[in-house]
């Protein structure tokens, strides 16, 4: 195992891998902004290295300002959280020409999968179902429109190089096909540093279900069971649960199984996610893989009981995977929401300011991940999420119940301070949720709801 692991990412994820390393026996390096300098994980870590500005580009994404860090403090080792790092094959290349390992698969398997057009393709040839669409980027609007009719709208255009629910534009009318196309590769230009695009056809009325796996060096691969991830505004998603609720019997099992042979085809090691979208006839398609460990692991760990971070770190080391198929005996139902300083009234425009009151929940089979505290600060220079807050329960009326009387619990407050929490608990209130019935569709649903409802007491 690793004696030294740095730790290049922030928040929650940063303090969350960093309280592993300790249980593991792990010495830790906690890298940071000038404007994190005071967190919780550099308080946390048995060292603290500042690193640049506020500003993403200057700290988290400056690779030479972290591999120094690494490099002075003796770490073997450096995990990358999700975001920022996470899935660049640029930096793992650079760690192992220096003899450090990057928590992570294959630089080559990761550089493979990170083109999201390129992963369609590799997948099908797998024998992985996926979408309509092209399996390779197209630089031609012309071609692309053409591809657009050909596949019936609506479709989407997506950043071959995207993730994180950016760079991509539903696309309704063919009309709109053209301008749809020209900015989604402006902006996949300014975010990704990569004007790629490909598309694909849109389901307007699909579930977005992820399936967890864990792989070893040596052709080991397991998977941990699926999550519902429906639950979203703009392609982010707000709250997660596992098992799927409502999934036909076996679909679940069924794509796991896809899953674990897409890891086989690739040779892909440590821990990953496939993301499926379920049409209402049951049917489900691939749309990405994540390389990297997802925001939303806790609820997989809580039905479980295997710590994911640990098992990245143990595979990274070059063990083999303890765990076999039949051994994963997920129990229960856990549901994660994200409380994020955005104000869902308003758009979900986010809220930055300084923390008055920060009083999570606590209580039996509750758990929240967070790096906030009374006084912290939250800025516009990072994403807002400000807290992971997560229930189990032995059915799922049971897991619904505790998440709401969790989130009444949970005080936040704060000059110009407001997040989700209200929200949360209208999604956890509504019909269709409770039924496990909802689809991407639900908070686009309840949100023109809602404008319709202030419209009329305006009438």
């Amino acid at each position: 195992m690793f004696s030294t692991v740095l730790i290049a990412n922030r928040g929650e994820i940063a303090l969350r891998v960093a309280r592993t390393c300790r249980e593991l026996g792990i010495r830790t390096v906690a890298v940071h902004s000038t404007a994190d300098r005071d967190s919780a994980v550099a308080r946390f870590a048995d060292e603290a290295i500042q690193i640049g500005p506020p500003q993403p580009k200057a700290s988290y994404l400056n690779v030479p300002a972290i591999m120094e860090a690494a490099l002075r403090t003796g770490a073997d080792a450096i995990h990358p959280g999700y975001g920022f790092l996470s899935e660049d094959p640029y930096i793992s290349e650079i760690c192992a020409a220096h003899g450090i390992t990057f928590v992570g698969p294959p630089p080559e398997v990761m550089a493979r999968l990170a083109d999201k057009a390129e992963t369609r393709a590799v997948m099908a040839a797998a024998g992985l179902p996926v979408l309509p669409g092209s399996n390779q980027t197209i630089a031609d609007g012309m071609a692309a429109a053409e591809l657009a009719d050909e596949i019936g709208y609506p479709v989407i255009v997506k950043a071959a190089a995207g993730g994180g629910g950016r760079g991509m534009r539903v696309v309704d009318d063919p009309r709109d096909f053209r301008s749809a196309y020209q900015r989604t590769r402006a902006e996949a230009q300014a975010i990704f540093g990569d004007g790629r695009v490909y598309v694909e056809k849109y389901l307007d009325k699909a579930r977005h279900i992820e399936v967890q796996v864990l792989c070893d060096m040596y052709g080991n691969a397991i998977h941990l069971g699926e999550r519902d991830c429906s639950v979203q505004r703009r392609h982010q998603k707000l709250v997660e649960e596992t098992p799927g609720p409502g999934l036909p019997p076996g679909l679940g099992e069924r794509m796991g199984e896809m899953a674990v042979r897409g890891c086989r085809a690739v040779g892909y090691a440590g821990a990953g996610t496939f993301e499926f979208l379920v049409d209402t006839d049951g049917s489900f398609y691939l749309m990405e893989i994540n390389c990297r460990i997802q925001v939303e692991h806790p609820v997989t760990e809580m039905v479980t009981g295997i710590d994911i971070v640990a098992e990245q770190l143990r595979v990274a080391a070059g063990e083999r995977l303890a765990i076999r198929q039949e051994d994963v005996a997920p129990r229960g139902v856990s549901i994660e929401c994200r409380v994020i300083t955005e104000d869902a009234e308003r758009g979900f425009i986010p809220t930055p300011g300084l923390l008055e009151e920060f009083q999570p929940p606590a209580g039996p089979f509750v758990r929240v991940d967070t790096h906030a505290r009374p006084g912290y600060l939250v800025t516009p220079d990072y994403d807002s999420l400000l807290a992971k807050l997560v229930v189990w329960g032995a059915d799922r009326p049971q897991a619904i119940a505790r998440m709401d009387r969790a989130l009444q619990e949970f005080t936040v407050s704060g000059k110009g301070v407001r997040t989700t929490i209200g929200f949360l608990r209208r999604i956890l209130a509504d019909p269709q949720f409770r039924a496990g019935e909802h689809t991407t569709s639900l908070v686009d649903r309840m949100l023109a709801e809602a404008a319709r409802a202030r419209a009329g007491s305006l009438a």
